[in-house]
């Protein structure tokens, strides 16, 4: 199959009537959308049941930033497959009406829950949550057989697993390493603290930060877990695992907490700091060991450049506060505030890096 190709022949919309019948539905229902008020919420218990009939037959909730997209858009937009999970595609779309680009997910119906009043109530939480370091959600379509695509900004500069590893050397500049640290932190502390309830990521690691310009980081995916049935979430706990990511105390995703996620967070400042791979258990019998060790072999000069001096206990005050977050034990890693404060104090230690 071409790597480029129509998203509606994707997802499969079976025939013409059908298309016919969505469309109609999909007008009457924007048209709808256009006359309520902003603060209208999807919790109201009365709204379910219409809501849950209108889905039937397809339906695109747009956010802050997806204001002007369209089920016709979305739908016809030349699609480029940027990457792939157990639970679905993620694409790169070109919105030919706007000349904009965006990212698709679309999430395999057979993998999401079934559940949808939570569902929508999770929908609806995410697409309200807005940070300079926070991917946004600008839209969500659920078509007519369970289909399910989440509309994100396109970054062009791609994710941090890949910056860290395409030997550029970009990612060993102390500048770069302390704005990505911080960005990461501050979007995180967002979620932990910024909102009515903690919104726990989940799935935080290196492949769910998007760059933008200067390196200006972007947390993505976070609470994408919630959207998943009981199954497929824990599949996502496996390929956490497999990935390094993974805390000791985590065996079902029910289990998530905002601890695991400061545990992440510390192999994320490993990876930066080492410029290596999370390692996991099978692969190493100490992850603490095989970390200080690549903090060591790693040329401290590797961190020199002309325009971002660094001091060495800069480094090392970095190092020791990824070790603390991927302490063993989840009561003494310290939470997000504390890492936010630390970090400034890294900062602030040697010569002040641009942020």
């Amino acid at each position: 199959m071409e790597a480029t190709h129509k998203l509606m022949l994707i997802l499969a919309l079976s025939s013409s009537f059908t298309l016919f019948i969505t469309t109609v539905a999909l007008i009457s229902c924007i048209c709808r959308r256009k006359g309520c008020s902003k603060d209208e919420s999807w919790n109201k218990e009365a709204n379910f049941e219409v809501k849950e009939m209108e889905m039937k037959g397809g339906e695109l909730i747009k956010f802050e930033g997806g204001e002007d997209l369209t089920c016709f858009d979305i739908l016809d937009a030349p699609g480029e497959v940027i990457g792939k999970s157990s639970y679905g595609t993620l694409y790169r779309a070109n919105l030919v009406t706007s000349d904009s680009v965006v990212v698709l997910r679309f999430l395999r119906p057979a993998c999401t829950t079934d559940k949808v009043q939570d569902m929508m109530h999770v929908v609806q939480l995410i697409g309200s949550i807005r940070h300079p370091n926070l991917v946004p959600l600008c839209g969500f379509y659920v078509g007519p057989r369970g289909e399910k695509l989440l509309v994100h900004p396109f970054y062009r500069r791609g994710n941090l697993a890949q910056f860290i590893r395409d030997g550029n050397g970009g990612s060993q500049k102390w500048s770069v390493i302390y704005r990505i640290s911080i960005g990461i932190a501050r979007g995180l502390d967002h979620l932990h603290t910024g909102l009515q309830k903690p919104i726990i990521h989940g799935n935080l690691k290196s492949k769910n930060i998007l760059l933008g310009r200067n390196q200006q980081p972007y947390v993505s995916d976070f609470g994408l877990h919630l959207l998943l049935n009981p199954c497929t979430a824990q599949e996502m706990v496996e390929e956490v695992a497999v990935e390094g990511y993974k805390p000791p105390e985590m065996v079902r995703m029910n289990d998530t907490s905002v601890e695991n996620d400061i545990f992440n967070f510390g192999v994320i400042l490993l990876e930066l700091l080492t410029g290596k791979e999370p390692m996991n258990n099978e692969k190493a019998d100490s992850d603490q060991d095989f970390h200080s060790n690549a903090i060591l072999d790693h040329p401290i000069s590797d961190f020199y450049h002309h325009d971002s001096p660094v001091d060495e206990e800069q480094i090392r005050k970095l190092s020791q506060l990824a070790m603390v977050c991927c302490s063993p034990s989840p009561s003494l890693r310290p939470n997000i505030k504390h890492i936010c404060k630390k970090l400034q104090e890294i900062g602030s230690y040697g010569p002040n890096p641009r942020q």
